[in-house]
């Protein structure tokens, strides 16, 4: 393998770890930022979700934009590096905000959470755009892409684990029976562990892949939209990011009211075996077959091609968890296991996702001369940042349907119904809607094949 392909297990583990900053700050709020803001923060069910969907309409432009801004910058580290240097800072700041409760009024709240908000979409995409570029030019091979991105996300899923031990265990602990501290704690510590990880990706990593570029940004959006791979590829990742939250926002709805198992939410390490702890157990599980999924993932991605591959892992996630609306309250054993069955399954589609976003962009630099690496992965954060606003939208809007009240002291059969839902039935639905989208994906194993040896030749002639 050539040393533009090559990557060592060093920088492999050093990119890895940019991921588990960023899903630090990510995996707080799928599980836990809406039902902090329903039970903790003070706002109804309406207003987060209309808070949630309204910052994420908004925040499309600002992938794009921070796309561009990375292909263009130049520095001695490189484009893409030098960001993370610069943003771990302001997002560490950024989640301990966003989780913090104001003394003020409801408005004035209101107000507080949607400017912690865009803070905070400004500060991931500023970190996590580039970030996720930096993978497209460390190796000019795609199966070595494919083995990055399994150790991406086997660091991802370690940003969630620790992000869920923290919350989890450190809340209730740190502020001593009072959640509005125990929360605004809790993130200066996670915030800590993440501005060191993002130093680590930044000193461990490397640029190989140099793009050639017209400086002309009309050229670079007409390339980006007739580039077919990646247009099917912006909706695919809304879909799956979008299943992926629902699911996340779900579980501590479910946990707290359909299992009854509302102390575990502020629980602490030592009940997780006990009713008190199924909640924790049950997302320490999800991300643990998520991380044991990744060292799947190059052997399947082989056997099958990363387009089969995703269209299987689909259907049996979505299967699987569309089977847990049948499931009744003390099947806890049933439950773990659907849910660990369909986490399999949805721990593939990150990994294969962003890989597909590395093909993607060796196919425009083929057809255009150029490589926009920066704007090509922006559809990356754009679609987890849009398709988790929309999700939890989706998931609230759906509580709201059926009446749900956080603070009620009896559950009504409407509300249980409608956190069922949610668990299972919703995501599942939405998911099936990337099958079709992967049934048009023309870039299969043998088209990558071709296009990676063309691309050696267009390179070598490039430097003659």
């Amino acid at each position: 393998m050539s040393e533009l392909s090559k990557l060592s297990l060093k920088e492999k583990i050093g990119y890895a770890l940019g991921d588990t900053a960023a899903n630090i700050a990510w995996r707080t709020m799928g599980p836990f930022l809406p039902i902090f803001y329903t039970d903790v923060f003070g706002l109804g069910t309406a207003a987060v979700a209309t808070l949630l969907l309204v910052v994420r309409l908004g925040d499309g432009a600002t992938d794009l934009i921070m796309g561009n801004i990375a292909d263009r910058t130049r520095t001695k580290w490189g484009k893409f590096r030098p960001w993370l240097l610069w943003t771990a800072l302001p997002l560490g700041v950024a989640l301990v905000l966003r989780f913090t409760t104001p003394d003020l009024s409801l408005g004035g709240k209101i107000f507080w959470a949607y400017a912690t908000s865009i803070f905070y979409i400004l500060a991931y995409t500023a970190n996590n755009v580039p970030y996720s570029a930096l993978m497209g030019v460390m190796t000019t091979s795609q199966k070595e892409r494919t083995v990055l991105s399994s150790f991406r996300f086997f660091g991802a899923y370690l940003g969630g684990v620790i992000a869920t031990i923290g919350v989890i265990t450190l809340v209730d602990f740190l502020g001593n029976g009072d959640k509005n501290a125990g929360y605004q704690y809790t993130m200066y510590v996670l915030a800590f562990v993440l501005v060191s990880f993002s130093f680590i990706t930044f000193y461990t990593t490397r640029e190989r892949v140099k793009s050639v570029e017209t400086g002309d940004l009309s050229k670079d959006y007409k390339d980006l939209a007739s580039n077919k791979p990646w247009l099917i590829l912006l909706f695919i990742g809304f879909v799956f990011v979008t299943y992926n939250i629902i699911k996340q926002s779900s579980i501590m709805f479910y946990f707290t009211h359909y299992v009854n198992d509302e102390n575990n939410f502020f629980g602490s390490l030592t009940s997780w075996g006990g009713k008190n702890g199924l909640a924790g157990l049950y997302l320490l599980s999800l991300l643990v077959i998520s991380m044991i999924s990744t060292f799947f993932a190059p052997a399947l991605t082989k056997f099958f091609g990363k387009v089969k591959l995703f269209i299987y892992s689909i259907l049996f996630s979505a299967a699987s968890v569309a089977a847990m609306y049948w499931l009744e309250a003390n099947q806890i054993g049933s439950i773990f296991t659907l849910g660990i069955i369909s986490e399999f399954g949805a721990g593939l589609m990150p990994i294969l996702f962003f890989a597909m976003l590395g093909d993607a962009a060796d196919y425009s630099e083929l057809k255009n001369g150029r490589r926009a690496t920066g704007l090509i992965f922006s559809a990356g954060t754009f679609a987890m940042k849009f398709g988790g606003g929309v999700a939890g939208a989706i998931t609230l809007a759906v509580l709201n349907l059926y009446n749900y009240d956080g603070q009620a002291t009896v559950k009504t059969v409407e509300m249980l119904q409608g956190i069922k839902l949610n668990m299972s039935i919703v995501p599942a639905v939405f998911v099936l809607l990337g099958v079709v989208a992967l049934l048009a994906y023309p870039l299969t194993q043998k088209r990558m094949k071709e296009i990676e040896e063309e691309l050696k030749i267009q390179r070598a002639e490039a430097n003659e």
